[in-house]
C-alpha cells in the first residue's frame, strides 16, 4: 500500500462560501506530482460536497502557480494504452463537472500543466508576474490534460497553435488580451481579488449560478443548435426555483434578495 505524504500539499481556507486551495509545495515549484494530484482531488471533492461552498478559489504558494507535471514521474506513463488511466485524469475529469464555480488565482510561471490547471477553472485572474506557456513539444511530447483542446476554445486556433507549436510564454497582459485569462492585477492582490470576485458570483443564487456555468461550458462541447436548447432547458428549470420568485420579487420592491439555494 502507498503511503501518503505526512505533510499538507494542498491547504484550505475558508472564506464564507469561498474556499481557498492552495498548492503548497514551493520547492517543486508546485509541480504536480502523483501524491499532490491526488490531495488537490480530494480537497476538491470534499469542497464539492460542502454545501456551503460556493464557489473554489485554486492558487499555488510561493513564486509560482503550477510548474507543470513532475517530470521525474512522467517516464512511468510510458507505454500506457489510450485506455489506462494517468496520475491527473481524475483531477481533470472532477474539474470539468464541478458543481461550483472555480477561479484560479495565478501568479508566476504556469507551466504545462499548470496553464492546464488554469484552463480547467471557469475564470482565471492573473499577477503581473504571471507566465503561461504549453512547452510540452520542447520535451518531445504534448500536452495531457486537455491543453490542446481548452486552449483552442480559450484563445482561438492560431493563438492557441503559436502557443503549442513554439513552446513559448506569454506574458500575463498577452494573456489577458486573448482571453486566456479575466483580468490582470498586482501580484499582491491577485488572491484577494479572486476572493472578491468569487464572494460576489457567491452572493447570486446558487442553483442559477450553477446552471449558467454549466450551460457555458457545454457550449464547447455542443454545436450552436443544441447548446441554445441546453440554455433554454436551464433557463426553464432556474425559473421554476424559489430563489427565481425571491429575487423577482425583490428587483420589484426595490430590495436586496435573500437567496437560499433552493
Amino acid at each position: 500500500m502507498t503511503e501518503r505524504p505526512t505533510r499538507t500539499l494542498v491547504s484550505t481556507e475558508r472564506h464564507g462560501p469561498v474556499a481557498l486551495l492552495t498548492l503548497e509545495h514551493a520547492g517543486s515549484y508546485n509541480a504536480l506530482g502523483r501524491d499532490l494530484v491526488t490531495e488537490l482531488t480530494g480537497r476538491l471533492t470534499d469542497a464539492a460536497a460542502d454545501p456551503d461552498v460556493r464557489v473554489v478559489v485554486l492558487t499555488g504558494a510561493g513564486p509560482a502557480f503550477c510548474a507543470g507535471a513532475d517530470i521525474a514521474e512522467v517516464p512511468a506513463m510510458i507505454g500506457a494504452a489510450p485506455t489506462d488511466e494517468l496520475p491527473f485524469d481524475r483531477l481533470f475529469d472532477v474539474l470539468t463537472d464541478y458543481p461550483t464555480p472555480t477561479v484560479a488565482a495565478v501568479r508566476g510561471i504556469a507551466y504545462g500543466g499548470g496553464c492546464e490547471l488554469a484552463l480547467a477553472c471557469d475564470i482565471a485572474i492573473a499577477g503581473r508576474s504571471a507566465r503561461f506557456a504549453v512547452p510540452e513539444v520542447t520535451l518531445g511530447v504534448i500536452p495531457g490534460a486537455g491543453g490542446t483542446q481548452r486552449l483552442v476554445h480559450a484563445v482561438g486556433k492560431s493563438k492557441a497553435m503559436r502557443m503549442l507549436l513554439s513552446g513559448d510564454p506569454v506574458d500575463a497582459a498577452w494573456a489577458c488580451d486573448a482571453g486566456l485569462v479575466a483580468d490582470v492585477v498586482d501580484d499582491d492582490e491577485v488572491v484577494p481579488a479572486a476572493i472578491g470576485l468569487a464572494r460576489r458570483i457567491a452572493g447570486n443564487a446558487p442553483r442559477a449560478v450553477a446552471l449558467a456555468a454549466d450551460a457555458a461550458r457545454r457550449a464547447h462541447d455542443q454545436p450552436l443548435r443544441e447548446g441554445l436548447a441546453t440554455e433554454r432547458h436551464h433557463f426553464l428549470r432556474a425559473l421554476g426555483t424559489d430563489d427565481a420568485r425571491e429575487g423577482l420579487s425583490a428587483f420589484t420592491a426595490g430590495r436586496t434578495p435573500a437567496f437560499t439555494g433552493r
